[in-house]
């Protein structure tokens, strides 16, 4: 008996076969391929696998942001000399991460004992250095990274803030010199610059404050500081402006800098600027109802001579009145200036 089909049969049949013939092809060729992963797995030590398999594990929990599991996982890992820096990297990246800088410089030193010139490892070993408070040793290891890597102007800044933190000003605006982009495009770099120089007493200082602030949205604390030197160089409008413009970026008292220590400033300026003039005595009592107490600091103006004989008769009173409570002096704090974070 003869049967007809028709061609949607004949094609449907055809693709059968088809899939059939291409089933058994793959599944030989997957049964090939498994078989030279073992035969290639063979070839290795089960330790080293062992270990491989324990780094990726590590590393998940790692960007899961799951540092305990992580740790164990990379611990059991590192045992192993094939994955020992990286794990030893990673560990140092959570330690970090979790606030213990001292064990996060000890996984990253334990690198550099093996490879000194592992540029990631210095870079890592610096900056956690800086942050467990250990300039001097945060200073060796910038040193090299800057042999190793001269251009590189973000750890420049970063070795140049060190320098800073030690009172190495000449090195530190040595340093910064070496970067002229950064400082013409970099408004915490011309910061540091013009701090650097304001501590030397250095007459670039002026220059170095006004390019700042043609780059920079400035913060209370460098406007202050600019009103300084320019009050130390006779500039008194200008440095009356920045203390007026000082006073205006700061919103909220910080550790550094309060308000009543603003009126001060501006308050003894106007007494030198215009010995004749009470305004002066009106923002120190703006400064005092404020709260400002640096009783040293008042009776600094009473041995200044460019303020007049009425106006120091007013402060004495007003330094015999209840406005003046506290006795210790307020210090005058710099702004604590970010270092460039560090990038795993």
């Amino acid at each position: 008996m003869s049967m007809e089909y028709s061609s949607d049969t004949i094609i449907t049949e055809s693709k059968r076969n088809y899939n059939k013939r291409y089933s058994k092809t793959l599944c030989l060729f997957v049964l090939v391929i498994i078989s030279v992963f073992s035969l290639f797995s063979s070839c290795r030590s089960r330790g080293a696998i062992r270990a491989e398999e324990y780094f990726s594990i590590g590393m998940a929990y790692f960007d899961m942001g799951k540092f305990a599991e992580a740790e164990m996982w990379l611990n059991r890992a590192k045992a192993a000399d094939r994955t020992m820096t990286a794990s030893a990297y990673n560990l140092g990246r959570i330690a970090f991460e979790t606030g213990r800088y001292g064990e996060a410089v000890r996984f990253f030193e334990s690198i550099l004992d093996k490879d000194k010139n592992n540029v990631m490892a210095l870079k890592a070993a610096a900056y956690s250095r800086i942050k467990n408070g250990d300039l001097e040793k945060a200073e060796a290891l910038y040193e090299r990274v800057l042999n190793l890597i001269p251009e590189n102007a973000d750890d420049g800044f970063n070795y140049a803030l060190v320098l800073y933190g030690l009172k190495k000003y000449d090195s530190c605006e040595e340093v910064l010199s070496r970067y002229p982009f950064s400082l013409e495009e970099n408004s915490a770099s011309m910061l540091l610059l013009a701090r650097a120089q304001k501590a030397q007493n250095k007459i670039e200082t002026i220059d170095s404050y006004a390019k700042w602030l043609s780059i920079a949205t400035p913060g209370p604390q460098g406007l202050f500081e600019y009103a300084q030197v320019l009050e130390t160089a006779d500039l008194y409008a200008l440095a009356l402006e920045q203390y007026n413009a000082a006073l205006t970026a700061l919103t909220v008292d910080t550790e550094e800098l309060k308000r009543s220590q603003l009126l001060f400033h501006q308050a003894r300026l106007l007494m030198i600027a215009d010995p004749e003039s009470t305004e002066g005595i009106t923002e120190l009592r703006a400064a005092l109802s404020a709260g400002f107490s640096d009783t040293a600091a008042i009776e600094d103006l009473l041995l200044d001579e460019r303020i007049s004989q009425t106006n120091r008769d007013t402060i004495k009173g007003l330094l015999n009145s209840n406005l003046i409570t506290a006795e210790e002096p307020v210090e005058e704090a710099q702004e604590n200036m970010e270092y460039t974070e560090f990038e795993f």
